[in-house]
């Protein structure tokens, strides 16, 4: 049983790395579009356009939002994890220390490689904290929540919800640009990708060993194999 205890302990720290890493580097991702000037990822725009208004930082910001969406949650009945509550105070707080060791950029030819770069990292990040399934982010609860209570698609609520949140943000005073675009583009793909490169084996179950310390040579447990990369409408993004 020791073997078991261990190997499930080595598991369970690495979901933990992967939960952290991930989400320092969203915040990190989301700070190189901030600097690269050329459009921001839709929720993004809402912080920027919010952190404009009320002249607080983009990354407190950050926190705020999903503190309120998370909020949210409640009356649609979603159920918090780990990652969800991480999420809020992580990525924000990894955003707003990104930002004050990357200072301004002004020449085009530096700004487009930083954009490239932080899409990219963004989706390495939602691979890594959603392949370690601590629970969604707060603003992915809000949507399947939303699409639970509805009946509609996720498709049809995520793209509601991020029209709204978009406009709403630059009319703010948020960042619309190739980069929004882009990002729009190419998240989905990246995701998917990164999501199949970190997915993480299920936990080691009872009965894998008996009481001589020695392995035994039962079947294989079902689900014990690599997890399944999210579906294209399951594949959803830490924010």
């Amino acid at each position: 049983m020791a073997r078991t205890t261990d190997r499930s302990t080595t598991h369970l720290t690495r979901r933990l790395v992967q939960l952290y890493v991930g989400l320092a580097l969203y915040g990190a991702s989301s700070a190189l579009l901030v600097r690269a000037g050329l459009g921001l990822e839709p929720w993004g725009v809402l912080h920027q356009g919010l952190a404009e208004l009320t002249g607080i930082s983009i990354g407190v910001v950050s926190i705020i939002v999903g503190a309120v969406v998370l909020l949210l949650w409640i009356p649609l009945r979603q159920r918090p994890g780990l990652g969800t509550v991480s999420n809020v105070f992580v990525v924000g707080l990894a955003m707003d220390g990104t930002l004050a060791v990357v200072g301004d950029l002004d020449a085009l030819g530096a700004r487009i490689p930083v954009m490239v770069l932080g899409i990219v990292l963004n989706g390495v990040a939602t691979g890594l904290y959603i392949a370690a399934r601590f629970g969604p982010g707060p603003r992915d609860g809000l949507m399947t929540g939303l699409n639970q209570i509805t009946g509609r698609s996720i498709r049809l609520v995520r793209t509601a919800i991020e029209v709204a949140v978009v406009v709403t943000g630059f009319l703010l005073g948020g960042s619309l640009g190739a980069g929004t675009v882009l990002y729009a583009l190419a998240i989905g793909p990246l995701a998917q990708l990164f999501l199949r490169l970190f997915a993480l084996p299920e936990a080691p179950g009872p009965g894998v060993v008996v009481a001589s310390g020695e392995p035994s040579t039962p079947a294989p447990a079902a689900g014990s194999g690599p997890v399944a990369a999210p579906t294209s409408g399951q594949a959803i993004l830490p924010q």
